[in-house]
């Protein structure tokens, strides 16, 4: 087990976060992608509603609720029952946030007497796993946007941030810990990254191969993903299968051109 460990950690310090001038232009790349939303309507119309099972959806680090309103109302036009996560700012304490979404998604589970589908933005993606593995009985699925929950905190731009909000050095924490957030939840989850990502490696924010994993690269930057229209209709897309009928992402067609 330890050497398993060490070759984790290994790997892990290989990643290289993206470059800086990917990190400088993510807020002007983000507000190009939500400027592109009023032309994806045609696109997202095509995408079937749902059948009305309710949706969690978290916030990334340092954001709030405001940071997916446009996401939880695209979901709302879709006939989804759609919950924000309603604890403030996320600022990252993992221990503190877990246990209180984990009662959240319980609570919702009973009320509505369906499982819950979880989405985590960045962070929130690596909460949302948590959650699941922890809740698998009440959680649906799991979709994750540019979540780096595949590397020892290695790979991203805004570590020392974390660790000056947070007061904790997070590249201290053990390896098993790392180990357990890398490997999947038990429930079907999608990972949509972006290769231009300039926040997080995009090595990081990939699930590993299962029967019930799948990975969607789309083009586009980490801020804009709760926002673009490409990554809006994967979710959707996502959220339409019935509950016992989860396959991987279709890539055909005239998806092609927008998904790898």
């Amino acid at each position: 087990m330890i050497a398993e460990e060490e070759d984790f950690v290994t790997r892990a310090k290989q990643l290289k976060a993206p470059n800086l001038f990917l990190a400088l232009a993510e807020p002007s790349r983000a507000m190009l992608e939500a400027s592109t939303l009023p032309w994806g309507v045609a696109a997202l119309s095509r995408v079937p509603k749902g059948d009305g099972h309710p949706v969690l959806v978290i916030p990334g680090f340092t954001a709030s609720d405001l940071s997916t309103v446009p996401l939880r109302r695209f979901l709302e036009q879709k006939n989804y029952t759609v919950h924000p996560w309603r604890m403030g700012r996320n600022l990252g304490m993992i221990h503190e946030f877990i246990p209180k979404l984990e009662q959240r998604v319980v609570d919702i589970a009973e009320e509505y007497g369906e499982k819950v589908t979880i989405i985590g933005q960045s962070l929130g993606g690596i909460y949302a796993r948590e959650v699941a593995r922890a809740c698998g009985d009440v959680v649906r699925q799991v979709i994750t946007l540019g979540s780096p929950f595949g590397g020892a905190a290695e790979g991203c731009n805004v570590v020392w941030v974390y660790d000056a909000v947070t007061g904790e050095k997070i590249r201290l924490r053990p390896a098993d810990f790392f180990e357990t957030i890398a490997s999947p939840p038990p429930v079907p989850s999608t990972a949509i990254f972006s290769k231009t990502d300039g926040i997080a490696s995009w090595k990081t924010c990939i699930e590993m191969p299962s029967d019930w994993t799948d990975n969607i690269e789309i083009l586009g930057s980490h801020c804009g993903m709760g926002f673009n229209p490409v990554v809006l209709f994967a979710i959707a897309d996502r959220l339409a299968q019935a509950e016992d009928e989860w396959s991987p992402f279709d890539r055909g067609g005239w998806r092609r051109a927008f998904f790898r």
